[in-house]
């Protein structure tokens, strides 16, 4: 195993399988063990240990079948947009990763109590999933991705997040518009604007599971007007041009009236 050390941040680097960061391969792995205080512009960055960056699994031709165990389900990644929406083109850096696919393969489900609980999705179903979720696979020449049941964030039979179906305990909200101008009158930029907390809920999922593997219902309901988390939930644009946010029903703090 080559080793490499960096000795002014960087205790020690680790690497897998190549002895340059170049060539990088998808079964190789990076491995920062951890990282001595650094101050940047009088700011101190947090130590962070055992920091793994992994590139895709590439499946050799020669499988020509994948099986996810559990509560896993198997998605094929949607192609990532290479145009913006006036038509120019995007280099691959700043294409933004899909988040979202078609489900080909899901495993047996998993055990709740003394109840076995299928996948809720089935194959051929268009879903949503948490951006950083699951573990990327090349297989069969195309991108997929296997994750957990619960990284699903809802399904999605059209181009448009309003018709979002959220799973187990997410909740769809539409955001409510930021605010124009300070008390006192006086416009703000874009930039000025504070990202509202308080939004429309759209839809909600049926609810997470017991001990009994039965569905606990959610507190919120379509309809209601809500307080949640400023920092939680994943942000969606509507073809209408309003923000959307699909967050845990425990990150919606209040209901108001």
């Amino acid at each position: 195993m080559a080793a490499a050390q960096l000795t002014s941040a960087v205790s020690s680097v680790s690497t897998k399988g190549f002895s340059s960061l170049e060539g990088l391969r998808a079964s190789d792995a990076v491995k920062v063990s951890s990282f001595s205080p650094l101050k940047r512009n009088g700011l101190s960055l947090r130590s962070f240990r055992s920091l793994v960056v992994k590139a895709a699994t590439t499946v050799a031709p020669k499988y020509t079948s994948l099986k996810p165990l559990g509560d896993r389900v198997l998605v094929k990644q949607r192609a990532a947009e290479e145009k913006t929406a006036g038509g120019i083109l995007l280099p691959a850096a700043a294409q933004e990763k899909p988040n979202g696919g078609e489900v080909v393969a899901v495993g047996e489900g998993r055990i709740v109590g003394n109840n076995k609980v299928d996948i809720s999705v089935k194959t051929g179903t268009q879903v949503v999933y948490s951006k950083y979720a699951g573990t990327e696979v090349e297989f069969d020449g195309t991108k997929h991705v296997i994750l957990k049941e619960d990284d699903i964030v809802g399904t999605l039979d059209t181009d448009d997040v309003k018709d979002l179906k959220p799973l187990n305990d997410r909740v769809l909200i539409k955001v409510a518009e930021a605010e124009e101008k300070t008390a006192g009158g006086l416009y703000l930029t874009d930039s000025a604007k504070e990202k509202p907390s308080i939004g429309t809920v759209i839809a909600v999922g049926p609810g997470p599971l017991d001990q009994d593997g039965s569905r606990k219902p959610l507190s919120v309901a379509p309809g209601n007007t809500v307080l949640f988390s400023k920092y939680a939930g994943q942000d969606f644009k509507g073809s209408d041009g309003s923000n959307y946010i699909v967050l845990r029903a425990s990150d919606v703090i209040a209901i108001l009236s």
